[in-house]
């Protein structure tokens, strides 16, 4: 067959359908397999656990019909849902992952307090209780007794309990090991909830992150009328479009998005109102901050996170932390990878977005590191000497890296200064002071993604920034291209010295790394029909998609930093209307990543971030979140340099 062009594109078409098609069909085959495998080697029952205070938690236990070894049991606890429910009726994959069902596991799965068929009052984020008297209960204790039932009434046990989790459920797990029971032996926090003021989902530094919040608070915040196996319960509600960006931007201030669900629902969302009556760090936050309980834990530990997380990132990273400082001697390590929320167990790992991260991370990490600490901690079964204390993904550089502490001893927070004429130095500005300012109008926000979708893209925290980088209410800042390898382990700290015209702003800075303008993404070792070398392709992207990798902007950490809380978030401060002050308190979450040769170091700076943050209505109020559209005002914003007002941003720098 002789190929002309037309011929060659539709080859090259039919290749890569089938392709897909055949993985498709190859997956769909293998869980139609396991999902076999378990009904034919499980035995599955539900029962109600008898808590402390006598209410009842629905569970869900799949025990191996063999009995010829005894099993440990692996226990997840979720505020969503333990479904399918009915003794008939099977999950089609068992534990962290598929590789558990055939590993020979005792799996059990429980609804919360509160929660689709368990009995009780459900609590968001329900804070943990110290020094508990009689019946009092908190997560620690209905993990407890939860345990202490499973280990003596399920048959063929080995008296070993292993707890693991996502997100929410992550933070049932971190805070299900305070005072561990004794027969808790290994707990995987993966992505937990922490703190949910400073770093995690609802909030960052004190700013609403609206878009996530409002679709998930609109179907998990509807109240339950009593126990269910099934969401019926759950109104629907109509935004009547798509387009996140207009629907939030017509909607107005935050408060009028409590307001529309109420007139979509028929009732106020507690669990929306709630924390909009508490704009600062009180009490109501702290007591919902599990991050200083996480104390007298026993069992081994291993947090895992993803370096783009849009929702837990923070929490992964500071729960490490803090069970590492407040329970010396036990086995607690760090797996932080290049994956979106939950991408080391639904995803390949290899592609987050238009960043390539050169191989299947997410599989390496469920056979190499998973799978064996849940072997050894529960079945003495192989090692654990690969797990090292902190296994860092290296999201420049595409390799795994090992660390004795989460910012590594031969690290270096070295300042990188903001210069005139958009310029970034290592080198301390001899200039005199300058800054550089733009109006920042929350009626015409700068967009966080260019995908026009009501919730949040999980790979906008890779997208390319080119976007909005010619804004006028965008600063933009970046180094001559690195004549050598600069690798970043540990977290992020902007210090800028600001100003604006108004009494309150949001500050927020993006750091990027930018490829050359030759760059193209490598190449396979194969040959296409053309000759041409075959090259990797985002998979989300066609085999013709126009984005072009040289010149990409790739965002490494975007976080968002009210000016209010620049002293202290528990007692906001308005703003001397420019007058230079210090942006203190800021703290981006980390990562470790080299900005190879040739590559340049870029800072974005902004005042909004639209919808992923709430707008600022950039004039101090008492509670920001019972504005209205009404209280958005336009301010200049300043971003100085040189002089007695250096700018810049503190980076985790490696020595080599």
């Amino acid at each position: 067959m002789k190929f002309n062009g037309l011929n060659k594109f539709l080859f090259i078409c039919s290749l890569i359908a089938f392709g897909q098609v055949w993985l498709f069909a190859q997956a769909a085959q293998q869980q139609t397999e396991l999902a076999k495998y378990i009904q034919d080697n499980y035995a599955k029952r539900e029962v109600s656990i008898p808590m402390r205070d006598g209410v009842k938690l629905f569970t869900a236990i799949y025990e191996p019909k063999a009995k010829t070894e005894k099993y440990p049991i692996l226990l997840n606890r979720t505020p969503y849902s333990i479904s399918p429910y009915g003794a008939d009726k099977f999950k089609t994959s068992l534990g962290p992952s598929e590789l558990y069902a055939r590993e020979g596991y005792i799996f059990v799965y429980q609804d919360v307090r509160g929660r689709m068929m368990s009995e009780g009052e459900f609590v968001d984020v329900r804070p943990h209780i110290n020094n508990k008297k009689g019946a009092q209960i908190d997560e620690s204790t209905d993990a407890f007794d939860t345990i202490e039932w499973l280990v003596k009434n399920v048959e063929n046990n080995n008296g070993r309990v292993g707890t693991y989790g996502i997100s929410y459920p992550g933070f049932y797990t971190s805070a299900g090991s305070i005072d561990s029971h004794p027969a808790l032996k290994a707990c995987s926090p993966q992505a937990p909830v922490s703190d949910w003021f400073r770093g995690d989902d609802t909030h960052h530094n004190g700013a609403l992150f609206l878009a996530q919040e409002f679709s998930f608070y609109g179907f998990f915040g509807q109240t339950r009328p009593a126990p269910t196996s099934s969401y019926d319960y759950v109104k629907p509600f109509s935004t009547g479009t798509q387009d996140g960006y207009n629907f939030f931007l017509n909607l107005g201030g935050v408060k009028e998005a409590g307001d529309f669900y109420e007139k979509q629902l028929g009732y106020r969302v507690k669990l929306w109102d709630e924390p909009m009556q508490h704009p600062n760090y009180d009490q109501f936050w702290k007591e919902r901050n599990i991050l200083p309980n996480l104390k007298n834990i026993k069992c081994a530990t291993m947090t895992v996170g993803g370096w783009y997380d849009n929702e837990d990132l923070y929490g992964a990273l500071r729960t490490y932390q803090h069970i590492e400082r407040q329970n010396p001697g036990i086995f607690n390590v760090l797996v932080m990878g290049p994956w979106f929320h939950g991408g080391w167990a639904r995803d390949n790992g290899e592609w987050l977005g238009t960043a390539y991260f050169g191989g299947k991370t997410s599989e390496y990490y469920r056979t190499q590191l998973e799978l064996p600490f849940f072997n050894k901690f529960l079945k003495d079964k192989g090692d654990v000497s690969q797990i090292k204390e902190v296994n860092a993904f290296d999201t420049g550089a595409n390799q795994w890296r090992e660390f004795s502490t989460y910012e590594p001893t031969n690290g270096t927070d070295t300042a990188l200064y903001l210069t005139a004429n958009g310029g970034l130095s290592f080198d301390l500005p001899k200039t005199a002071d300058g800054f550089n300012e733009y109006v920042s109008d929350p009626m015409k926000p700068v967009p966080y993604t260019q995908k026009i979708t009501l919730n949040y893209p999980r790979d906008f925290m890779t997208e390319d920034q080119r976007f909005v980088a010619t804004r006028p209410d965008v600063l933009v800042y970046q180094t001559e291209p690195l004549s050598e390898d600069i690798t970043i382990a540990g977290d992020i700290k902007p210090s800028l010295v600001i100003s604006s015209s108004g009494t309150d702003s949001d500050f927020i800075v993006k750091v990027i790394d930018v490829f050359p303008n030759d760059y193209n993404f490598p190449t396979t070792g194969k040959t296409l029909p053309n000759g041409q070398p075959e090259r990797v392709k985002p998979p989300e992207n066609s085999a013709f998609s126009v984005f072009q990798p040289g010149g990409y902007q790739m965002l490494l950490r975007g976080e968002p930093m009210p000016a209010r809380f620049r002293n202290s978030f528990e007692k906001p401060e308005p703003l001397k209307p420019n007058e230079p002050t210090k942006l203190g308190n800021f703290v981006m979450p980390g990562i470790t990543h080299t900005f190879k040769k040739g590559h340049r170091i870029m800072l974005q700076i902004q005042s909004t971030w639209f919808p992923l943050v709430a707008r600022n209505p950039q004039k101090f109020m008492d509670n920001y979140k019972l504005g209205t559209g009404a209280d958005f005002q336009k301010a200049t914003q300043r971003v100085y340099f040189g002089g007695k007002n250096l700018s810049a941003v503190v980076l985790p720098i490696m020595k080599k």
